[in-house]
């Protein structure tokens, strides 16, 4: 009997692994294609990545220079966030946002800022702290924070309260290949007429809820092809 205990014991923690494994599996394709995906977008767009000494990182910017996502190469030092975007605030401004209704931290010099703060980790790096590099910390450190959207078959980096900075799994397959996604209810309760904002689209967008049903929300969208 306490053979047959202790063999029902092994079988269990033996499928107990097996699950852990497979899962772990199956975040680890995420995050390791999530990593070459974003190195493609940096070759594709060398003349919009910048080392941000301000914000203690680097910067990859929009076409036009409206937006940029920006991720920190050391998150010990971050003055800011460790991951965040930032865009003109003048369109959301000339829609009826009042600066004094939005918290604290939000606005500064004519620029909206959105991120998160991931921990306090001193980031170390076996040769020169690369974007590439940097980003890929970000997803061995922070997995939870990389994310994968199935509609538009992108992943994104969580800026937290419902902002998203995503890029295409294949730019060559894709229109949409970097993507700024901004959740309005805080600019909503700031005064902004979400149709009135120009330069962004104000459009319905499929996601998952936590127990995977999807569900419909409202976002302002920034997308751009390309290649």
């Amino acid at each position: 009997m306490k053979y047959m205990k202790k063999k029902i014991w092994i079988t269990f923690l033996a499928v107990g692994i097996i699950g852990f494994v497979s899962a772990c599996g199956q975040s680890d394709v995420v995050g390791q294609v999530a990593k070459t995906s974003f190195a493609a977008v940096l070759e594709a767009m060398p003349n919009q990545i910048e080392e941000d000494e301000i914000n203690g990182g680097w910067s990859l910017s929009a076409p036009d220079s409206s937006a940029r996502f920006i991720w920190s190469k050391d998150y010990s030092k971050s003055p800011i966030h460790d991951v965040m975007m930032e865009f003109d605030a003048a369109p959301f401004i000339n829609a009826g946002l009042d600066l004094d209704k939005l918290r604290q931290g939000i606005a500064l010099e004519n620029k909206i800022m959105l991120g998160v703060d991931l921990g306090e980790d001193e980031l170390k790096y076996k040769g020169e702290a690369a974007p590439s590099e940097a980003f890929n910390q970000l997803v061995e450190l922070y997995r939870e924070s990389i994310g994968y959207h199935e509609v538009l078959d992108h992943y994104g980096v969580d800026l937290g309260e419902g902002n998203k900075f995503e890029w295409a799994k294949d730019m060559s397959s894709n229109d949409k290949d970097i993507v700024f996604v901004v959740d309005p209810a805080i600019f909503m309760e700031a005064g902004v007429s979400p149709e009135q904002v120009k330069g962004w689209t104000y459009a319905d967008v499929e996601i998952k809820d936590k127990t995977g049903k999807p569900l419909t929300v409202k976002k302002f969208l920034k997308p751009f092809d390309i290649e």
